[in-house]
């Protein structure tokens, strides 16, 4: 059975910091970009940030580059996203997805969700002014 399960999410105040994880299970985690998209109240899913071990590539949308760093322990099959110097904008639903095609175009591309094989249950993050 393939699972995704973020964690990590929480109430923390604008400038600080979170690091959410995604833990992959279920399918061969190396094949796979995981991608991490949030979801406000409202609004459509947008992508993050995505990560491809096996291209070595990495992926921002503008929005959080300098902000938010993409890592990955494959030896542990998880996926992390380092946030700092959060806003209140920042505040969403974290979800992270597994792409078989990679991580080589646009992660901010609106088509991009879509294209996503899994899905996890998402983690709440909340950015307090």
């Amino acid at each position: 059975e393939v699972q995704l399960v973020e964690s990590g999410g929480g109430l923390v105040q604008a400038g600080g910091s979170l690091r959410l994880s995604c833990a992959a299970s279920g399918f061969t985690f190396d094949d796979y970009a995981i991608g991490w998209f949030r979801q406000a109240p409202g609004k459509e899913r947008e992508g993050v940030s995505c990560i491809s071990s096996s291209e070595g590539s990495t992926n921002y949308a503008d929005s959080v580059k300098g902000r938010f760093t993409i890592s990955s322990d494959n030896a542990k099959n998880t996926v992390y996203l380092q946030m700092d110097s959060l806003k209140p904008e920042d505040t969403a639903v974290y979800y992270c997805g597994a792409d078989y095609r990679g991580c080589l175009t646009d992660i901010a591309d609106p088509q991009r969700k879509y294209e996503y094989d899994y899905w996890g249950q998402g983690t709440q993050v909340t950015v307090s002014s």
